[in-house]
């Protein structure tokens, strides 16, 4: 009886220890990504800038940062843009230049809602597209890094 104890335990510390090592060598969620090879334009944040009224109407300046997280220039060719949408309604297209790695371009959009809206109920989605090249291929190496949303 001592001996089948002594084998069912090994087998579970045995899984046991597989489970923590699995754990430990397996990135965290979230986890800050290796650079790829290629460009990487990202949106990396939008935030409201400065707020303003009228009485009728609030405009909201919202500041929206594209960052190439990559290791690659963009070529000088590349046709980027970020189109912003709300409530799956296109709003907006803003251009960008091209990027080299690390490069940061920071742009503005002028956002108008009434007065009577309550705070946080917009949201705008912002989706980087890449027209040129297609299939973007090394000029955006990860797509996960593509949109973002602000609620204001």
């Amino acid at each position: 009886m001592n001996m089948l104890l002594t084998v069912g335990f090994r087998r579970v510390l045995s899984l046991l220890l597989l489970v923590v090592a699995f754990a430990l060598v397996r990135p965290a969620p979230g986890a800050a990504a290796t650079p790829c090879a290629g460009a990487d334009p990202a949106i990396v944040s939008a935030r409201v800038q400065s707020p303003n009224s009228d009485g009728r109407v609030n405009r909201y300046t919202l500041a929206i940062r594209v960052v190439n997280l990559g290791r690659a220039n963009q070529p000088s060719n590349v046709l980027q843009s970020v189109e912003i949408y709300q409530n799956d309604i296109k709003r907006d297209t803003k251009g960008l230049p091209p990027l080299r790695p690390g490069q940061a371009y920071t742009f503005t959009y002028v956002f108008q809602r009434s007065v009577d809206a309550g705070q946080g109920t917009s949201t705008l989605a912002l989706k980087l597209v890449m027209r040129q090249p297609s299939p973007p291929g090394k000029q955006d190496c990860n797509a996960d890094n593509d949109s973002y949303s602000v609620t204001f």
